[in-house]
């Protein structure tokens, strides 16, 4: 199957690399390119493609409020490819909390391509998105969360992939100020994680940072992976601490969902909750079943409200999910046993 494609590029240069090199792909076509939002907004209206690379950084309706627009009224499989600056790292984390599939960094200066394979790699999963309904995101359910602490568990554990910028902002925004803490591997661009985790941290009760060596584990706060060449797990006993190490990539990741849960299953055990969020193939679910295993709860997201339901499928199939829940109910679920 070819995968159609709608380049949106401000910068004409940019425009014929990504068209070049794009054209390259047996199974990728370049069906348009636009200049900007409006010239996007009609080829995309015209031409129905399966994927859309967007730059963010546009003169006129900028690719944010462009971004919205999409998902609101053409819900298509986008991804983000920006420069490496820290107003573009802002500005796509923004949008992978809007929606955006995936983000891919322009290379330094912001006109080129560092590794276009990687980038035509990120074209072929996003066609494979079907996007459906999504739960809205509610603050109600950190209230309700507060009412439930006295089954408080000693910590939680999140992971994700594509489309999980935006499902753990609706998580987390369900999360009280003062949550147990919590830990998170998001597959994602190193490049990107800083500004991820302060787009979150901006929406979120809890204080949300970016994960660092032997950072100490307080309540209130979410330790997001840092995206690099390291794994996040947790070490300690009595003081949890956070860990990273390098090492190679687990379940195909690096960082890696099943070395954070499997981590957690070691040292806290049934104290622990796992949480298991949209993404592709089956990171986390192997360490979930492990989880469960030690007498945590264990949730997975349902597909209904998955962008992909690839991860909590494969755990779900192996029998690691004690809940499979809608993404609005997982917050309270990870409170509450009887939930």
């Amino acid at each position: 199957m070819t995968i159609r494609v709608v380049i949106v590029e401000d910068s004409p240069t940019m425009r014929a690399i990504l068209m070049n090199r794009l054209g390259k792909e047996p199974d990728i076509e370049v069906v348009a390119a636009a200049a900007n939002a409006a010239e996007g907004r009609q080829m995309i209206r015209e031409l129905d493609p399966d994927v859309v690379t967007l730059d963010i950084e546009m003169p006129g309706m900028n690719g944010l409020d462009f971004l919205a627009k999409i998902m609101e009224l053409r819900p298509t499989p986008v991804i983000i490819v920006s420069g490496s600056t820290q107003e573009g790292n802002e500005m796509t984390a923004r949008a992978l909390a809007l929606g955006a599939v995936d983000c891919y960094a322009k290379s330094g200066g912001g006109h080129g391509l560092d590794d276009a394979g990687r980038l035509a790699g990120m074209i072929r999963e996003a066609a494979k998105v079907q996007f459906t309904a999504r739960a809205p995101q509610t603050r109600r359910v950190a209230s309700e969360a507060r009412g439930l602490l006295a089954d408080r568990p000693a910590l939680i554990a999140i992971g994700s992939s594509t489309g999980g910028v935006e499902a753990l902002q609706t998580v987390l925004s369900g999360f009280p100020a003062d949550c147990p803490p919590t830990l998170i591997v998001q597959h994602i661009n190193a490049r990107f994680a800083p500004a991820v985790a302060r787009t979150l941290d901006q929406s979120c009760p809890p204080r949300i940072v970016v994960a660092e060596p032997d950072m100490p584990l307080k309540d209130g706060h979410v330790y997001l992976a840092p995206g690099d060449d390291r794994h996040l797990s947790v070490g300690g006993s009595s003081t949890l601490h956070c860990k990273l190490r390098s090492g190679a990539p687990v379940s195909g990741h690096l960082p890696s969902v099943d070395v954070l849960f499997e981590s957690v299953a070691k040292t806290v055990g049934p104290r622990a909750v796992g949480i298991l969020l949209t993404g592709m193939g089956a990171d986390g679910a192997q360490g979930l079943l492990a989880m469960a295993q030690s007498g945590a709860r264990t949730i997975a997201q349902d597909e209904a409200t998955c962008t992909v339901f690839g991860m909590p499928r494969a755990a779900i199939h192996l029998g690691a999910a004690r809940i499979v829940a809608p993404l609005g109910a997982i917050a309270r679920h990870a409170f509450s046993k009887a939930a």
